[in-house]
């Protein structure tokens, strides 16, 4: 058996975890008497000895939340306003779905009726874009316009004749008004797709892609309250899933698995088939050849890390080998 040895914190996966139970037999179950292994205390089944990597794991729940949010400017001539002579103040007519999937080039909102499209871009929209207007947002703009297929050689910073005939076929193929120059309003520069409102189901498994290195302590103001409970410092955490999102997973409840030590290559049996003996010590019944598969001895056993997580625990003990069957309760 490997000692068990400290190791850095690292998350190992989102999931819902299943209760692992301890099973304790009888004093006369742990006693070895030919007369009697025929009768156990309990209906018993068999699981495999196996040599693996044990963990020893902390679950703690969580709250999955939006990594981030944006802010776009929306301008009261926005792109409604654009060709249409209003003037007046903007609104909101329309939003996307929750668990939509917002890309480059499909509308992020529309104000007035007419639709905001999404351009990628590390800079905000600021200003009117048009010929002979020179800048890193419309060197935004070229490369927006290029991958959507609208004009080749776009990659520098100037408007120039070639930007204006791209924007003119940008907005002819999404019907907007065809002016040759994006309004401040007509388009919104985000760092890269949006997800609206998506919710994790609960079988869902992720990993843990990034761990914080800085708590972060509750609100002020929720410690306060009365009758509210202590809360403990957050450590925030960016999940990535498995199989994808489906549903919608803004403060969706999760289980995080902590690994807090691991033992690599060590045998190891599930957790409900130790036996409790005097002093804090354990055992297994290791299952003899026969057909019947019934106890042939008790082994004591030295345990190692428990991995409550997997319901597996290592161990160490005369005889045991990967392969032997040892004895569990019957589900």
């Amino acid at each position: 058996m490997a000692d068990a040895r400290p190791a850095a914190l690292s998350a190992a996966a989102v999931l819902l975890l299943t209760g692992a139970g301890w099973a304790a037999y009888s004093t006369d179950v742990l006693r070895t008497h030919p007369a009697h292994a025929a009768t156990p205390a309990v209906a018993t089944g068999r699981a495999l000895v196996v040599r693996t990597d044990v963990r020893q794991q902390t679950t703690v729940t969580g709250t999955l939340g939006y990594e981030g949010s944006y802010s776009v400017i929306a301008p009261s001539t926005a792109a409604a306003g654009a060709g249409t002579g209003s003037g007046g103040a903007g609104m909101i007519t329309w939003l996307p779905a929750a668990g939509a999937r917002v890309s480059r080039g499909k509308p992020v909102y529309a104000v007035n009726g007419q639709p905001v499209l999404l351009f990628y871009g590390a800079g905000p929209a600021w200003r009117d874009l048009g010929p002979g207007v020179i800048g890193p947002d419309v060197r935004q703009l070229n490369r927006n316009l290029a991958a959507l297929g609208y004009g080749t050689g776009l990659a520098g910073d100037q408007f120039d004749l070639a930007t204006e005939q791209a924007v003119e076929l940008w907005q002819q193929a999404t019907g907007l008004p065809v002016t040759g120059t994006v309004p401040l309003g007509q388009i919104a520069f985000l760092p890269g797709p949006l997800l609206v409102g998506q919710q994790v189901a609960a079988t869902d498994p992720g990993v843990i892609a990034q761990v914080s290195r800085v708590a972060q302590n509750p609100a002020s103001g929720a410690q306060n309250q009365p009758g509210s409970q202590q809360q403990q410092p957050a450590v925030p955490v960016t999940v990535r899933l498995l199989g994808g999102v489906r549903g919608s997973f803004d403060q969706a409840q999760v289980q995080v698995a902590i690994t807090s030590a691991e033992d690599r290559h060590v045998l190891a049996v599930p957790i409900t088939a130790l036996l409790a003996l005097p002093g804090g010590r354990y055992a297994v019944a290791v299952l003899g050849g026969g057909a019947g598969g019934t106890p042939s001895r008790t082994v004591p056993v030295r345990t190692g890390l428990f991995d409550e997580t997997a319901g597996i625990v290592e161990v160490s003990g005369p005889g045991l080998a990967a392969g032997r069957y040892v004895a569990v309760p019957r589900q």
